[in-house]
């Protein structure tokens, strides 16, 4: 009868509609929703029918007329109670879905971990609270009377509103969607510059979208050239880029990547620095120069960016050169080399610091293995170096003990690997059985490769945080890991407004 009554509907489209409508009754679905669907379904094809006759009705009149009019509402109408009748809302231009990277799936056993441990607790604390009642129970009354009352104090969390009894299914459905755009409004846009394209599109591939279409290119006369081919008004944006060589290049990219995504009214701008550039100048070590990595800080806040994400800051001092509007992500950098050598055989590992300020990482590194793949046998050592001046070593010192052992020196970065590789040499000299390092930015500046080829390491493991040449990758004692699911998955944690530190515990 409802095919039967919508007169704009072919008899060839209302034979599919009445087949579509017996296969749903025999799949199980129930009368009523069979209809809606039907009913829904109608009311497309009766939009779509009536914006046909009114294109042609107004094409045959010029486009006026009140019967032309009349037609575009009722198509209009018919195609909102479509939309209604579905109960959908877009609020993005894309589903994006939680990559499920490796250090998710860690973080959700621990959250099982955590939650099975506050279980026990409160299983212990009701049979302890039990008992308590049992012993209350078998003392006098008199004795109970002259107990002083107990205090307590309440501890709740706020309650969710639920919507007034008074409002309508529509409403509340409209409600929740309002709601929920407040949440996750705007969709997510990935961009790169030329610093490290393979990485961008790594992570982009974790994620699951595709690169934004931008053109970051030069005139004639070096100046950079950028140009966004996309709409970006009210997206959450993301620019992939590092600053590293050449690092003034890849700076100014970042720099009008950003201004041209605010002058095209992007709701939120991250940047993703996996390396930053400058960040060996962070306090004045002597009288008139710079705080290089404090003036990068200030032109990117300049600019007007909401948020950093880097990899293993040379020093966590360089979050507070950006103001507290602009929050630094720091990531560890070290979560991947832990996975790495966890799965090597190590005999009596000890984690070497190349100098003072790196203890603190060596000593996370460490903290990592043994948790992770209980290695509770691990040592730490820490290397004194007095540099002679930058860049040049002219003493090393061993404070630990390392005779025997397999060692891994863990350090943020590699420049020309001078440093790595006397360090190498001193832990030989003092018995080690095998050398590895760990870096995460591998810059190998200058002769760095070639030192490391002939060194006495075993083997050296960077990241992926700064693009790779033949060079490097003819180098057989050189290991190259990825960086992009962490990066990934922190995008998308960022975005979906859940915990970073989930990741690194």
């Amino acid at each position: 009868d409802l095919l039967n009554k919508s007169t704009k509907i072919t008899s060839q489209k209302r034979m599919s509609m009445s087949a579509l409508f017996a296969r749903r009754l025999a799949a199980g679905q129930g009368r009523e929703i069979a209809i809606s669907s039907l009913k829904a379904t109608t009311a497309r094809n009766a939009g779509a029918a009536s914006y046909t006759s009114w294109t042609r009705t107004s094409s045959s009149n010029g486009g006026s007329g009140k019967g032309a009019r009349a037609s575009m509402f009722a198509s209009a109408a018919a195609a909102a109670a479509c939309f209604g009748g579905a109960a959908t809302m877009a609020l993005c231009e894309k589903n994006l879905k939680d990559p499920m990277t490796v250090y998710a799936v860690n973080a959700a056993k621990n959250e099982q971990r955590w939650k099975l441990a506050e279980k026990l607790e409160q299983e212990e604390a009701a049979a302890a609270a039990a008992a308590t009642t049992a012993v209350d129970q078998e003392q006098p009354v008199a004795a109970r009377q002259n107990q002083e009352p107990a205090s307590y104090i309440a501890a709740t969390s706020p309650k969710v509103e639920n919507p007034p009894s008074d409002m309508t299914a529509e409403e509340v459905r409209l409600e929740a969607a309002a709601t929920k755009a407040k949440r996750h409004a705007g969709g997510l846009k990935l961009f790169s510059g030329n610093g490290n394209l393979g990485l961008s599109i790594e992570v982009a591939r974790v994620l699951g979208i595709n690169l934004g279409k931008a053109t970051v290119g030069r005139f004639a006369d070096g100046e950079v050239n950028v140009m966004i081919h996309e709409n970006v008004r009210g997206k959450d944006v993301y620019i992939i880029q590092p600053t590293c060589p050449p690092v003034n290049d890849n700076i100014m990219e970042l720099l009008l990547m950003v201004s041209t995504l605010n002058r095209a009214s992007a709701r939120r701008i991250t940047v993703v620095i996996p390396y930053y550039g400058y960040a060996r100048q962070d306090r004045k070590m002597q009288a008139r120069v710079p705080i290089s990595a404090a003036d990068v800080a200030r032109l990117l806040e300049s600019m007007g960016i909401d948020r950093v994400v880097a990899v293993d800051l040379h020093c966590g001092q360089i979050q507070g050169f950006f103001g507290p509007r602009v929050p630094v992500d720091n990531l560890d950098g070290g979560i991947v080399g832990i996975d790495y050598f966890g799965d090597k055989d190590l005999h009596n590992p000890v984690v070497v610091s190349p100098d003072a300020g790196g203890v603190y990482r060596a000593k996370k590194f460490k903290e990592g293995l043994t948790h992770k793949f209980d290695m509770h046998d691990i040592g730490l050592a820490m290397i004194i170096k007095q540099r002679a001046r930058a860049g040049t070593v002219d003493k090393m010192d061993l404070v630990g003990e390392v005779k025997g052992c397999d060692c891994i020196i863990v350090d943020d970065m590699i420049d020309t690997a001078g440093t790595l590789c006397k360090a190498a040499d001193v832990l030989v000299a003092k018995g080690a059985k095998r050398v590895f390092a760990f870096a995460s930015h591998g810059l190998l500046s200058g002769p760095g490769n070639d030192r490391i080829a002939n060194s006495k390491l075993e083997e050296c493991v960077i990241l992926n945080t700064i693009p790779s040449s033949p060079q490097r990758a003819a180098n057989e004692k050189l290991t190259e890991l990825s960086v992009a699911p962490l990066l990934a998955q922190s995008i998308f944690n960022i975005h979906a407004k859940k915990s970073l530190s989930a990741l690194f515990k």
